[in-house]
């Protein structure tokens, strides 16, 4: 086996390894899952700009989930009281706000405290590399395009 190859072998057992490590570490313990993504993206806009209000489509952009379940993970969140749902100008886009937040911070906070952990234990400079590295390869979306080597 080349150079290379050993490489990309080691590359394809840490990405197996990472993956099921992420699948059993749920970042959630207390909430559905989808409906925490789908609540760290508006509280991420409410901290921004004090409204949250976020369209569908910037959802599905985000996630990457199916706009079916994008939909009837809104549909959960808005018939629990989380968030409302209001039609835009043209009636053709959809967009969210936050209403009670207060089930989703909970959460949030659980996962602030266990990414303190990571933090402590990799280092800051570590975990900053961690981001780069990880937003490289999803800005590259190599699962999505198939794209040939």
């Amino acid at each position: 086996m080349d150079e290379n190859n050993a490489l990309y072998e080691k590359l394809i057992a840490s990405w197996i390894h990472l993956t099921g490590v992420l699948k059993n570490t749920r970042i959630t313990q207390d909430m559905i899952y989808n409906e925490a993504i789908v609540m760290n993206i508006v509280h991420r806009h409410y901290v921004q700009d004090g409204v949250g209000l976020v369209s569908f489509k910037q959802i599905v952009s985000e996630t990457g989930m199916l706009k079916s379940l994008v939909n009837r993970t809104i549909e959960s969140l808005v018939r629990k009281g989380a968030l409302e749902r209001s039609d835009g100008q043209d009636k053709r886009t959809t967009f969210i706000r936050p209403l009670n937040m207060d089930e989703y911070l909970a959460e949030h906070e659980k996962t602030l405290a266990m990414v303190d952990r990571i933090v402590q234990e990799i280092g800051v400079e570590d975990a900053e590399a961690f981001i780069r590295l990880a937003d490289k390869i999803v800005a590259l979306d190599p699962l999505l395009t198939h794209r040939p080597a």
